[in-house]
């Protein structure tokens, strides 16, 4: 009950922040000014339930809360992807210009990726689940390295189209991929949604899980792959935010402080929501666009990841 009350508080300040964001200062443009508004909110509140819901069930997976699905790599994929287009094809080629063809292209790639990985670690079913998170960092590295070669190698004019897609940005979000991501994120997350209760009894580990029913190596790929896709999603429609999700699953742990994952999950999204459209309604409104949310996320991010490592290595 009481977890309940906290999630109908955090509501209220969810849907406080997205009444600000979208009719403050509108002076009677209606027209123009709220439907662009509206669609930023939709892809700020996709954004965050999509990294949310798959950062949760990572951690839940790898029994680790300082690890997150960009361990997988693929937001360095991303990066060296949109590099390699505009430094072999150029920036004014239609896999750059046209949102939607980029769209489609980032998270058919992204997914590929990640299927080919779990079908590699899934193969003899004898792999650990941190065998793959090693690959993962490995490969993820080896995609940063590349695209920072090619970064110095490419034209200054054109770098700085690479540059656009280094950061999230909810600025120049296309309405017409966020209707696409709406449909994608609502998909993954009623699939999901029907194991949330054997997310419950994977918390407790494999052997555990295993001996209570729970079809363990079925919801595991199954969950791998919807963090994949969720992932492979939010960072095609704004780019990369490497260290949002560590930050509002832990809070959520933290702020309920329960092994549900219906209420851990809730909270999460509902807390980046809250993150996303007041940090986003304050970089507007209080700094006047004099940086962007993603640094600021990724600078209290850096920050909370120290503490936690801190905090972990004293546990231990």
């Amino acid at each position: 009950m009481r977890n309940s009350r906290k999630l109908l508080i955090l509501l209220i300040i969810a849907i406080v922040f997205c009444g600000l964001y979208l009719f403050q200062g509108l002076n009677g443009s209606f027209d123009y000014a709220l439907p662009r508004r509206a669609i930023k909110v939709l892809a700020m509140a996709l954004t965050g339930v999509a990294i949310a819901y798959s950062t949760v069930i990572f951690q839940t997976i790898t029994h680790n809360r300082i690890l997150t699905p960009s361990i997988m790599g693929l937001d360095s994929l991303y990066l060296l992807l949109q590099t390699v287009m505009i430094f072999f094809l150029g920036s004014a080629h239609i896999t750059v210009v046209n949102k939607q063809v980029n769209f489609i292209l980032s998270v058919g790639t992204m997914v590929l990726f990640a299927l080919i990985l779990y079908q590699f670690l899934f193969k003899s079913g004898k792999r650990p689940i941190y065998f793959l998170l090693l690959v993962g960092i490995i490969v993820g590295t080896f995609f940063g390295s590349i695209s920072t070669f090619l970064q110095v190698l490419i034209d200054p004019n054109e770098f700085m189209r690479v540059q656009d897609k280094m950061f999230a940005s909810f600025n120049n979000v296309s309405g017409e991929l966020v209707w696409w991501a709406l449909i994608i994120v609502i998909v993954c997350l009623v699939i999901g949604w029907r194991h949330v209760n054997s997310l419950d009894v994977l918390s407790l580990g494999r052997d555990t899980a295993v001996n209570l029913g729970v079809p363990y190596n079925r919801i595991v790929k199954l969950m791998l792959i919807l963090s994949s896709v969720l992932i492979a999603v939010s960072t095609a429609l704004v780019g990369p935010i490497t260290f949002f999700g560590l930050i509002v699953a832990n809070l959520s742990y933290q702020f309920f402080n329960t092994y549900k994952h219906s209420i851990l999950i809730t909270g999460a999204a509902i807390m980046s929501i809250v993150a996303l459209v007041g940090g986003q309604w304050i970089v507007e409104r209080v700094f006047s666009f004099s940086t962007t949310l993603s640094v600021i996320i990724n600078f209290i991010g850096g920050i909370y990841f120290i503490y936690l490592l801190l905090k972990e290595s004293r546990s231990t």
